[in-house]
């Protein structure tokens, strides 16, 4: 391993169960982190993303492949590994019964951390928990108790700090106040691993991305390239009184000059899909939309979003928010 990079993994392989049973969790998963990066793992539910975090982590051992994370190897030197990382995974490990300064003064001593007190009292205020720190935290909000875990996994000042999920369930207030502490450390030059099933997260935060579909890496690159790649978003909005007819006519449209699934927002009145070759494509839509009978109100481009590049460029899974994909 180089110093370029604070986690390398090759061929990296984990299953459980055995026989025809078995289920092949990650298959032949390579990863380059660059030191003091974040990097977004991405994929759809049940792809590989939480197992390959435990098995970076040294909490499972893998069955196949080699990694190296801050410089050690996980399976020779897993102890090594663990004294150089944190760990934020998708729930909250601290102790309902302790105060948040308790909480964080026993993760010290249990590390062994030099100057425990005075480390828990400094990350009770970096983290804003000044005014909370000797209340119990079951009486913490969710955002609170979210902040204190990744003040927990921060006690050892840690060369790379794994973040699974770890805005889950939170509303956009403390979502944003862990996407800062994210950034912070970051400019620190802290290497941050994230995984997260909110795409908007990891456009914010990822200096790049890996997509991780079926256990193994399917595409990686920074959001711009991964953009890049499936080029731009053609979206046509259809007049209300045109009925749903019309809104399926475009969608038919759409998918014969674009060869991409349209998705279809019925409440927006929009049908979309992604264009390879943007100048070309929309107006021939809006023309052959205009022949169909097909009322418009507008046609637009835009650059995509991760959204759509997570639903262009994984297999197995994709989101919807009142949309829908149509196969016309």
């Amino acid at each position: 391993m180089t110093s370029t990079y604070a986690v390398l993994s090759e061929g990296l392989e984990k299953r459980f169960g055995k026989g025809a049973k078995a289920v092949h969790a990650v298959r032949g998963l390579d990863l380059a982190v660059r030191e003091g990066t974040v990097c977004g793992l991405l994929g759809p539910n049940g792809a590989g993303k939480t197992t390959a975090v435990r098995l970076l982590t040294t909490l499972l051992r893998p069955d196949a492949g080699t990694a190296r994370v801050a410089g050690h190897d996980i399976t020779a030197d897993p102890q090594a590994v663990r004294r150089r990382i944190g760990v934020t995974g998708q729930y909250a490990s601290v102790d309902g019964d302790l105060t948040g300064r308790e909480n964080l003064r026993l993760f010290a001593r249990l590390l062994r951390t030099p100057g425990a007190r005075a480390r828990a009292d400094e990350l009770i205020e970096r983290f804003e928990l000044t005014d909370a720190a000797d209340r119990t935290t079951r009486t913490y909000s969710g955002g609170m108790r979210r902040r204190l875990d990744l003040a927990a996994s921060l006690i050892t000042r840690p060369a790379v700090l794994f973040l699974d999920e770890p805005t889950t369930g939170l509303d956009p207030h403390s979502r944003n106040g862990i996407w800062q502490a994210v950034r912070e450390l970051s400019r620190e030059g802290t290497t941050v691993v994230l995984t997260t099933q909110y795409l908007e997260e990891a456009d914010q935060l990822a200096d790049d991305i890996v997509l991780i579909d079926g256990g193994r890496v399917a595409h990686s690159g920074t959001p711009a390239e991964l953009k890049a790649q499936i080029g731009h978003y053609a979206e046509v909005v259809v007049a209300e009184d045109a009925g749903e007819q019309a809104l399926h006519a475009a969608a038919v449209v759409l998918d014969q000059l674009t060869g991409a699934r349209p998705r279809l927002d019925a409440e927006r009145r929009t049908v979309g899909a992604v264009v390879l070759d943007p100048a070309v494509t929309l107006p021939r839509v809006v023309r052959e939309l205009d022949a169909s009978g097909v009322p418009l109100l507008d046609a637009t481009l835009r650059p995509p979003t991760l959204d759509e590049v997570f639903l262009r460029l994984t297999v197995t899974g994709y989101a919807t928010t009142g949309t829908q994909e149509v196969a016309a």
